[in-house]
C-alpha cells in the first residue's frame, strides 16, 4: 500500500515549529508578521522542491498547484490549511494540513500516480484572527464571503494595515482569490480536543462543525472609591462582567454549547477604584443553529435586565458570526473506508474549533481528517500528536486524495 515518508513529514513539522520560537521559546507566527514569512518562505520552498507551481492571491493565500496537459481543465481537488499561530502556540495546529498535503501530492507523483483532477494545497491566510479580524480570513475571502479590498484594508491590534503588512512581506499576490473553482476541498487537522485521545480513537471523520458567533461587550458604570462606596449604591462595571460570565456558563450547560469569555480590560483598572468600564470578549458555539440563536438572544435579554439591577449601560459590537456546517456525507463516508482499509479506528467527529474547511464549504463539498490531540491540548506550547499519529492521519488523507482525484497507474 502506497504510503507517505512519515519521517520527511515530522520532520518538517519540526523545522516550521522552530520558526517564530522567541528568546523564551515562545512560539508566536501571527498572519503577515515577519516570523510568518519566514514560515512562508520555508513552505513556498518546500511546495518548489514537489515541482508545484506555486500561486499567491491577493489576500496572501499561498497554492502549490499541480496539473497536466491530460487534467489542467478539469476542476482541482484543493486540501490544506493554514501555517499562522495564536501567541504562545504549539506546533501541530493547521501546520500539519499544509505540510501533510505537500507531502500528499509529492507521493502521488513520485510513485507515478496520475490523477483525472488537479490537486492543489493551500496555505490560508489569517485562519487564528490574532492579529486581524476576522478570523478564517483568507478562506472566507476565497470563497467570496468578503471582499478582497475590505479585508486587505483591515487594522490590525498593532495598528497595522493587512494589505500593507503583506506588500512589505513579499506576499500579496496578483491573482484574485477564487481563481480556482475546487470540485471538492479537504483538511487534515489535529482534534484540538480530548475526545480521540480518550476514546483511543486514530481518525476522525469529521461531519459538520459547531456554529461561531463572537461580539464584544462594553459594560459603562461610575468609578467611585473602593473604600468609601457602600455596596448598594455601587454601578460596578466589573461586576456586572463577572455576572454575564456566570450567566453565560449557567446558559450552555442548558443547550449543550460552550461560551468563552477570552478577553476583559477594566477601567481605571486600578485596585482601590470601582471599574467604570468593561470591555470583553464572549465567544458562542453550539453545533445546532437554532440553540446557537437562542443562546445569543438570551444573552441580550440578560443584558438588558443588567442595565436595570446594575444601574450600568451595555453595548455589543458583532465581530464574527459563522454558522454552523454540515460537511458532505460522500466524502465523509470516503475517509471513513480509507481508515478501514489501513485497519484504523474511526468515528465521526464535531469539529468544535473554527477551521479554513468551513469557508470553503460555501463553495463545494468539504470535509476533514482530525488526529488525535493528547489530552485535547491546542493553542498551547504543550500541543502534541503523536508521530505515528500524524502520519497514520496523512496516509488516510493520502488516499481520500487519491480517490477523490481519480488517481491511477
Amino acid at each position: 500500500m502506497l504510503s507517505i515518508n512519515g519521517t520527511r513529514l515530522m520532520e518538517r513539522i519540526h523545522a516550521l515549529g522552530e520558526i517564530g520560537k522567541d528568546a523564551e521559546g515562545r512560539r508566536t507566527r501571527l498572519a503577515a508578521s515577519d516570523a510568518e514569512k519566514e514560515g512562508r518562505d520555508l513552505v513556498a520552498g518546500w511546495i518548489r522542491e514537489a515541482d508545484l507551481e506555486l500561486v499567491v492571491d491577493r489576500i496572501g493565500n499561498m497554492f502549490g498547484i499541480w496539473q497536466t496537459e491530460e487534467n489542467r481543465l478539469e476542476k482541482p481537488l484543493m486540501i490544506g490549511s493554514h501555517i499562522d499561530t495564536v501567541i504562545n502556540a504549539g506546533q501541530y495546529d493547521g501546520c500539519l494540513g499544509v505540510i501533510g498535503g505537500i507531502e500528499v501530492i509529492k507521493t502521488l507523483r513520485d510513485a507515478g500516480i496520475r490523477t483525472a483532477r488537479p490537486v492543489v494545497v493551500g496555505a490560508f491566510t489569517n485562519e487564528e484572527g490574532v492579529r486581524y479580524s476576522p478570523d478564517m480570513m483568507g478562506s472566507l475571502v476565497y470563497a467570496g464571503g468578503m471582499a478582497v479590498d475590505e479585508a486587505l484594508a483591515t487594522v490590525g491590534t498593532d495598528g497595522t494595515v493587512l494589505g500593507e503588512e503583506l506588500k512589505r512581506t513579499g506576499y500579496e499576490g496578483t491573482v484574485q482569490p477564487g481563481f480556482l473553482q475546487p470540485e471538492a476541498f479537504v483538511e487534515l487537522h489535529i482534534e484540538q480536543g480530548p475526545i480521540m485521545d480518550v476514546e483511543n480513537v486514530k481518525i476522525g471523520a469529521v461531519e459538520n462543525l459547531q456554529g461561531i458567533h463572537w461580539q464584544r461587550v462594553t459594560i459603562q458604570g461610575a468609578a467611585n472609591h473602593a473604600g468609601t462606596t457602600p455596596t448598594a449604591l455601587r454601578a460596578d462595571a466589573g461586576l456586572a462582567a463577572a455576572k454575564v460570565n456566570v450567566f453565560l456558563r449557567q446558559l450552555v450547560e442548558k443547550s449543550g454549547g460552550v461560551a468563552t469569555v477570552g478577553t476583559i480590560r477594566l477601567e481605571p483598572n486600578a485596585i482601590n477604584v470601582i471599574p467604570s468600564g468593561a470591555v470583553f470578549t464572549v465567544d458562542l458555539r453550539n453545533p445546532d443553529k437554532a440553540k446557537l440563536e437562542a443562546d445569543e438572544k438570551a444573552l441580550a435579554g440578560y443584558f438588558n435586565e443588567l442595565e436595570q439591577s446594575d444601574h450600568v449601560k451595555i453595548s455589543t459590537e458583532r465581530l464574527t458570526e459563522f454558522d454552523p456546517v454540515l460537511f458532505d456525507q460522500g466524502i465523509v463516508r470516503t475517509i471513513e473506508q480509507a481508515a478501514a482499509a489501513r485497519g484504523l479506528s474511526c468515528r465521526r467527529m464535531t469539529s468544535g474549533a473554527g477551521q479554513d474547511a468551513q469557508m470553503l464549504a460555501r463553495i463545494c463539498p468539504t470535509a476533514m481528517i482530525f488526529v488525535p490531540s493528547i489530552g485535547g491540548i491546542s493553542h498551547n506550547p504543550r500541543e502534541y500528536t503523536r508521530d505515528e499519529d500524524a502520519v497514520a492521519g496523512a496516509n488516510v488523507f493520502l488516499d481520500v486524495v487519491r480517490e477523490l482525484a481519480g488517481g491511477s497507474y
